[in-house]
């Protein structure tokens, strides 16, 4: 697990979205996991950035969501399909049809969370999978004690992911219960996992991720598990890490032809 400090939240958009474009200029269809909430929109603004600037063509991107609520109605602002298709898929220039996600109306859920399962691995499989954490450690939606073999799934919100995602909604009793996402057997299974952290709010599940044991008390923890992890942290949500000077340390040392 390669662990990167940034000055803020800006820095760290732009270094992913530079990884990012270094993928797509070797893979220009890659298969690119992303993630909601407030936390990643540095990294899709530094990539419209590019693209509107022709320094970056992701026209042959293909996007899959990392999850997505059960039971908001089809078009509802919040549902993560309209996230990703207004935050990402319109701004990189990209249709409907690059897009992958799970059916959070389907009747039968569980029938819809193993098919979007497949799907995935029908595709070739997440090149590079963005995730946000939890402060709580979840990623994605494996809230605590998810196990660390979970394949795509629906999952009960735990009362503070839903206190923390009501800023999204009119008030907390609109915030959905239930939620399909990719379970965490299924993130470890892209290529390269990109986690970016901002905030002294996220600082205690970041140490606990990054320099505490393996547990499925904190799901990010399984981040440790994987052979090519990057831990992307501005200066606030790095305050609770014992070993940052190694971090900065490691990272000014790194060799130049050394990718993200």
């Amino acid at each position: 697990m390669e662990i990167v400090i940034v000055p803020d939240a800006a820095a760290g958009g732009e270094l992913i979205a530079a990884a990012i474009a270094d993928l797509l200029s070797v893979k220009p269809d890659a298969l690119l996991g992303v993630a909601t909430g407030s936390t990643p929109l540095p990294i899709y603004q530094a990539l419209a950035a590019r693209v509107q600037a022709a320094e970056l063509d992701a026209s042959r991107a293909r996007i899959c969501q990392l999850d997505e609520y059960v039971g908001l109605p089809a078009g509802h602002p919040e549902s993560y399909r309209s996230v990703v298709l207004r935050e990402v898929v319109e701004p990189l220039g990209l249709t409907e049809a690059s897009f992958i996600g799970p059916d959070g109306n389907a009747e039968d859920i569980a029938a819809a969370a193993t098919a979007y399962d497949r799907a995935l691995a029908e595709a070739g499989g997440v090149d590079l999978q963005l995730l946000g954490i939890g402060t709580d450690g979840h990623i994605g939606f494996n809230e605590p004690c998810s196990s660390l073999a979970s394949r795509t799934r629906i999952k009960t919100l735990t009362r503070q992911t839903r206190e923390d995602n009501a800023r999204f909604f009119d008030s907390l009793d609109d915030v959905p219960h239930h939620v399909i996402t990719q379970g965490i057997g299924t993130i470890l299974e892209a290529r390269h996992l990109v986690l970016l952290a901002t905030g002294e709010a996220k600082a205690e599940a970041v140490a606990l991720s990054v320099e505490g044991p393996l547990s499925a008390m904190v799901p990010a923890s399984a981040l440790q598990l994987h052979p090519h992890a990057t831990v992307v942290v501005d200066e606030a949500a790095a305050s609770g890490l014992k070993l940052a000077g190694y971090f900065r340390d490691t990272y000014a040392a790194k060799p130049s032809w050394q990718k993200l």
